[in-house]
């Protein structure tokens, strides 16, 4: 398992760790650096619609285990024991949150990340029911809104976070926006 300390350390630092195939753990900090900017977060019309129908319900922490799990079971993954183990350290220590979407009482789709002062380090999302992780997305944005949170770090740049408006920006600038984000007195 990775200490709880070193992998905090690391966010803080702007890197984080990822299994290989070999189970062997390699650190990365991408330049450029993916973020997806709070205040230019947009939420698709057909799935701003979905969101006003109240198919899924929202719950944070209910059943992070199970959210690491289903981030970790699909064919090219970089979550394994190590990592889920480490994750559920962090969890249990208070700086790793899940944000879920339940429909009809069974979990649907969600996502994981880190949190350290104003910043959260979105780790990886899942569903089993479409739309679910991106409804779980839209109310991870509203609870970093709510609290005022600075950075939501996405690290790479996938078509699937450009549609919420997810931008890539130099690791240098990264790093600046990071060190005043994890200073933040902020509560997830």
């Amino acid at each position: 398992m990775i200490e709880a300390e070193l992998l905090l350390q690391g966010y803080r630092l702007g890197v984080f760790p990822m299994a290989m195939e070999d189970d062997s753990i390699a650190w990365f900090s991408p330049d450029p650096r993916a973020i997806l900017p709070l205040e230019n977060f947009h939420v698709p019309h057909a799935l701003r619609r979905l969101a006003r129908k109240d198919v899924f319900e929202i719950k944070i922490d209910n059943s992070f285990g199970e959210v690491i799990r289903g981030c970790a079971k699909r064919k090219d993954t970089w979550i394994n024991r190590e990592i889920i183990e480490s994750y559920e350290q962090l969890y249990d220590l208070g700086y790793a949150h899940s944000v879920e979407a339940w429909s009809k009482n069974k979990l649907a789709g969600g996502l994981y990340g880190v949190v350290v002062g104003g910043a959260f380090f979105g780790e990886s999302m899942f569903h089993r029911v479409r739309d679910a992780s991106k409804i779980a997305l839209v109310g991870l944005v509203d609870r970093l809104r709510a609290r005022k949170f600075a950075l939501l770090d996405t690290q790479w740049l996938t078509p699937h976070l450009q549609q919420f408006g997810a931008i890539e920006i130099p690791r240098g600038q990264y790093l600046k926006m990071l060190r005043r984000a994890v200073e933040l007195p902020r509560k997830f």
